[in-house]
């Protein structure tokens, strides 16, 4: 069976795409579950930003390593990295800077909630950069949807006597941004480079950055790994890597506008893996915003078939 028989029949988008986004899901819990294992505290920003530099250079080495099976080319290819060292910053650095500081702070239910508004941020941003990718009134519609599931969150916050979003969660906002942004990055790389040089690379230049940058204050090895714990990052290792696979292999063998609705189950699954794994509580508060934001992300990215395009593309969630 060949890669195009196995992602183009309407099972094996679901299998794939039900697939990429559980493994995005399990992100939130895993990741606050690591903390507790490793004993990282919510003011612990460097050694987050260290287990955050383990997950991404292993991730990018499982990439490479992928693509070593496939026997495709690892040497570096001139001029790429003025491609792949913006993509490492905004997609890497930044946005799991935001994100593991603030899932420090937040519940893994509500990381999970405010994830989906990645696909939010995006949209506006192509608004602004592409000719042929403006807002109309279903896209508008989606937007406010899902916004006001982010509002209904923040408003829960300032009902409580606390500000409308807590530090944790600007964060986790900020990081959605930034995942957005570098999306837009990795779909322009896409049409100079394979999808699996940018991502492998990506992650190892980022996981690097993210090393150096917290290593001087922590030591490089400050953790008593365990089974679970090394499972635990063997885990988000592979969501990263074994996701962007399957994902862009959905995305290259489809027309775009019909799989994007599939991202609205991240949200879903994070929210139901943190409730079960975590033991968090699912609040009526959270269970309306996650009920608007999926809708917000249906609903934006419904197309007329008839303007479908089939394209590769290069797109990253993540978590």
């Amino acid at each position: 069976m060949t890669a195009a028989q196995f992602y183009r029949p309407p099972l094996g988008v679901l299998a794939a795409s039900g697939l990429a986004t559980l493994l995005w899901g399990s992100a939130y819990p895993f990741i606050k579950w690591s903390y507790y294992e490793l004993q990282i505290g919510r003011n612990d920003t460097f050694e987050q930003l260290l287990f955050a530099g383990y997950r991404f250079t292993l991730a990018g080495l499982l990439i490479l390593l992928f693509m070593l099976v496939r026997r495709e080319s690892l040497g570096y290819q001139r001029g790429s990295m003025r491609t792949l060292m913006p993509i490492a910053v905004l997609q890497t650095v930044l946005q799991y800077t935001f994100f593991y500081a603030g899932m420090a702070m937040s519940q893994g239910i509500v990381g999970a909630v405010i994830a989906g508004t990645i696909s939010f941020f995006q949209i506006v941003l192509a608004h602004i950069v592409y000719p042929d990718d403006k807002l109309n009134g279903t896209k508008t519609t989606g937007l406010l949807i899902g916004f006001t599931g982010l509002l209904v969150l923040g408003l829960s916050n300032s009902a409580s006597g606390g500000f409308i979003f807590s530090l944790g969660e600007i964060l986790l906002i900020l990081s959605a941004f930034c995942s957005a942004a570098a999306n837009l990055l990795s779909r322009k790389g896409a049409g100079l480079y394979s999808v699996s040089y940018i991502n492998g690379y990506q992650m190892l230049i980022g996981g690097v950055v993210l090393l150096l940058i917290s290593a001087w204050q922590t030591g490089i090895a400050p953790f008593h790994f365990h089974v679970a714990s090394a499972f635990m990052l063997l885990h988000l290792a592979i969501v990263s890597a074994a996701g962007f696979m399957l994902w862009n292999n959905v995305m290259k063998y489809n027309r775009v506008g019909s799989v994007s609705m599939y991202l609205f189950l991240i949200p879903v699954f994070g929210v139901i893996q943190s409730a079960i794994l975590l033991s968090e509580k699912l609040h009526a508060v959270v269970l309306v915003a996650l009920l608007l934001v999926s809708l917000g992300i249906v609903v934006v990215n419904r197309r007329k078939r008839t303007k479908q395009a089939v394209q590769p593309t290069a797109l990253n969630v993540s978590e």
